[in-house]
């Protein structure tokens, strides 16, 4: 949609969130698509209340979650036909936030509309633009993800809800050297070789790129359960962050076997998509994905990931919300960096950038 149409539309456009401590003019994720179903989602994303669902049309609408006659929250409601029946009285609402029915009144008055988020689905993800007071129409499309609709993988995800400010999430992802220590179980290895892979990062004004090698290595759980490998393998992780998103491309060969750089090597992949979206100041909604390249019996398989990547999360979720209560406990004590930790103060440095405009 172009700025000079977006402009003359007769809904109202939402307002960009107060919190200072988000960085703006971002698409966010704000569902998966496969939520959006018979039921209208609420979800607060960087603190607006914002209801989502799927407009007659079959497009996905967002729309500030509140009824503007008694205030109720209009993800309490109901869907019908694609529009938005508000669970107190009964107002009716399309996907642009007009009311066109209240029972028992034939007149509906010219205020009788709530604000509208602009939105966008792509690749099974949606996402939600929140610009400053000048960017309140977006002034790009939000990021493809073709892992997802390429067909060269099967994948599934869910959502998180965590009681943990975002950028520790950042943290945790930028950083997997920590799996030989909380991943035991799953995707971890030996920690001794998670800790001194070799590494390399690089960034621009708006990205960070992480990879890591890992050769010779014994595969873990996850992986074994999945393919077929031989023996010990060689393994990468490659890590891009986006200020509103991560790509983790992870996975192995056998040893030996394929170029670590060669952006067409075999083996075993994961391919996960982070979305990482600022719920409050305090705490976050995690989107996440996972797809892999079967090389038999894809449901089966996918499954398994899927499984394994799920316990992996909760070993992650459990790990981070004990952090920020232990910091919340502390106070503001300083804190070291060691070596793993360039990555993931870059991408610290782009958000405050963005953020203060510095």
């Amino acid at each position: 949609m172009s700025t000079s149409i977006a402009a003359q539309l007769a809904y109202e456009i939402a307002p960009a969130p107060s919190f200072p401590t988000f960085p703006l003019n971002q698409w966010y994720v704000a569902a998966l698509s496969s939520e959006l179903k018979d039921k209208p989602v609420g979800r607060t994303l960087l603190g607006k209340p914002v209801v989502i669902f799927r407009a007659a049309n079959g497009q996905v609408a967002a729309l500030e979650d509140r009824c503007c006659h008694r205030a109720l929250p209009l993800s309490n409601g109901t869907l019908e036909e694609g529009r938005l029946r508000c669970g107190y009285h009964g107002l009716l609402f399309n996907g642009e936030g007009k009311c066109v029915e209240i029972p028992g009144q034939d007149k509906i008055p010219s205020k009788a509309k709530v604000p509208v988020y602009q939105v966008r689905e792509r690749d099974h993800l949606v996402w939600i633009w929140f610009g400053n007071p000048d960017n309140l129409v977006p002034n790009c499309e939000p990021p493809e993800y073709d892992v997802h609709s390429s067909g060269k993988y099967v994948f599934d995800g869910s959502v998180y809800h965590y009681d943990a400010p975002y950028q520790l999430i950042h943290d945790n992802l930028m950083d997997l050297s920590h799996l030989g220590y909380v991943h035991l179980k799953t995707i971890g290895g030996n920690a001794r070789i998670h800790m001194n892979a070799e590494m390399k990062v690089e960034s621009d004004d708006s990205t960070v790129r992480v990879v890591r090698y890992m050769l010779d290595s014994v595969p873990p759980p996850t992986y074994t359960a999945a393919y077929p490998f031989k023996g010990n393998v060689d393994r990468w992780q490659e890590i891009e962050f986006h200020v509103s998103h991560l790509r983790i491309w992870t996975g192995a060969v056998d040893a030996n076997t394929s170029a670590m750089d060669d952006p067409n090597r075999g083996g075993f992949h994961m391919r996960g998509f982070h979305g990482v979206t600022p719920e409050t100041e305090t705490t976050s909604h995690y989107f996440w994905t996972m797809a892999t390249n079967p090389i038999s019996d894809p449901e089966a398989t996918k499954a398994k990931v899927i499984e394994q990547t799920i316990l992996t999360f909760d070993e992650d979720k459990q790990v981070i919300e004990a952090q920020y209560a232990n910091m919340c406990r502390f106070g503001e004590r300083p804190l070291i960096d060691i070596h793993v930790d360039v990555g993931a103060n870059r991408a610290r440095k782009i958000i405050e950038r963005l953020r203060t405009g510095d």
